[in-house]
């Protein structure tokens, strides 16, 4: 039988410092348990990408946030399923940062120092390339 594709969203938001945010994977949220990632998710059905981000980030954070760039893309296959990620730049607008039950931590990361996070796999070449791309 062959794998069924879905599309998620993430985005890298920017700070003036050239850092960007990380959410850490609560234990309790299953895939990706303790891993860094960026803050996003999946459209729920009538979004477009920019509802359905806005609202991910706006969820997870607190934070409302514009969206600025494409910066990349990612993929990661699961046993019954291939997920393709489309990964945006923003900036924060207004908020105050809390997390939601998904995440038990945040920081805002360098982002020359992003390849030596604990990112999950499906985002490490990612930020790999993203690093590298904005080095000085």
């Amino acid at each position: 039988m062959a794998k069924r594709f879905s599309v998620s969203l993430k985005v890298v938001i920017r700070d003036d410092d050239n850092r960007c945010l990380l959410l850490r994977r609560s234990m309790s949220s299953g895939a990706n348990a303790g891993e860094w990632e960026f803050p996003g998710g999946k459209i729920d059905p009538g979004e477009s990408f920019d509802e359905g981000l806005l609202r991910e980030v706006l969820e997870e954070t607190g934070l409302v946030i514009s969206l600025q760039n494409v910066a990349g893309c990612a993929e990661f296959e699961l046993p019954h399923q291939k997920v393709a990620y489309l990964i945006l730049e923003g900036r924060v607008q207004s908020g105050q940062l809390r997390l939601s039950d998904e995440h038990d931590a945040f920081d805002w990361v360098p982002i020359a120092e992003l390849p030596r996070m604990d990112i999950a796999e499906q985002f490490q070449k990612f930020a790999l390339d993203y690093a590298r791309s904005k080095a000085g």
